[in-house]
């Protein structure tokens, strides 16, 4: 296991855009339903929908909110039918993003995504042109005070994971996708419940932003994320932690 994540930068970004209350309860609602609809409505027999019940509770969701989206998947109760799409492309200094999203209207979504890579300076590619730039991983995430990094380290490692980072914001476990549900379910059996667990995209190597393109970036990122048909944008950029401070000011 490496010492080190590959995604603080990202999740130093997600803290900004997490204040997006009511976005961010369209897209957990929205993957709540689509995780019943897909699978059972029972969360221990459905691990996505766990993982969605995982997304609704770090955002404080309530309870009775959770449940009729539920509900409303599991019965098909408002007709609506999702699609999960995924994009890829290149943004400033070449950073290479894969955008997720759940939609009803394919050409809506594929439009607001080309006209947010077209005006912060990206271009939007075929699927598969960036994808080989990432690994599919599974990713863990538990608070800072569960234990101390030694702990979680050695458990991660007899539980079957691949890389673990410590620091003051958690504890971030990677594993392989087909190992997330068992590497999750020995973590909690001793840790208690994950703040977050989720199939995720990990950069092989990250792409160092120019300060005078970071804004730029900066800004495409924030404008896919704006998206409600948007549930998740992965990116191997690098901007050091003095331009993020300039940016977040």
């Amino acid at each position: 296991m490496a010492g080190h994540s590959q995604f603080k930068n990202i999740m130093y970004r997600k803290g900004a855009q997490d204040a997006k209350r009511a976005k961010t309860f369209t897209k957990v609602i929205r993957e709540l339903t689509v995780a019943a609809r897909t699978g059972l409505p029972d969360p221990n027999s459905n691990p996505r929908l766990r993982s969605a019940i995982m997304a609704a509770k770090a955002v404080n969701m309530p309870k009775d909110t959770v449940e009729r989206a539920i509900k409303r998947g599991a019965g098909g109760e408002d007709g609506t039918q999702f699609e999960e799409v995924r994009y890829e492309g290149y943004g400033p200094s070449g950073v290479a993003l894969i955008v997720e999203a759940l939609t009803d209207n394919r050409n809506r979504t594929a439009s607001a995504v080309r006209a947010a890579f077209d005006k912060h300076g990206g271009s939007l590619g075929e699927t598969g042109s960036v994808n080989f730039l990432f690994d599919r991983v599974g990713m863990i995430h538990f608070a800072a005070d569960v234990a101390d990094a030694d702990a979680v380290f050695e458990a991660a490692l007899d539980a079957g994971a691949d890389d673990v980072e410590s620091d003051a914001a958690g504890h971030e476990i990677v594993c392989g996708p087909d190992q997330l549900g068992q590497v999750r379910e020995q973590l909690e059996a001793r840790f208690g419940a994950a703040e977050a667990a989720r199939l995720d995209w990990r950069p092989r190597m990250l792409v160092k932003v120019r300060e005078d393109e970071a804004g730029t970036l900066v800004k495409l990122l924030n404008a896919l994320e704006d998206d409600d048909d948007v549930q998740r944008v992965a990116a191997n950029y690098d901007i050091a932690d003095d331009v993020l401070e300039k940016l977040s000011a």
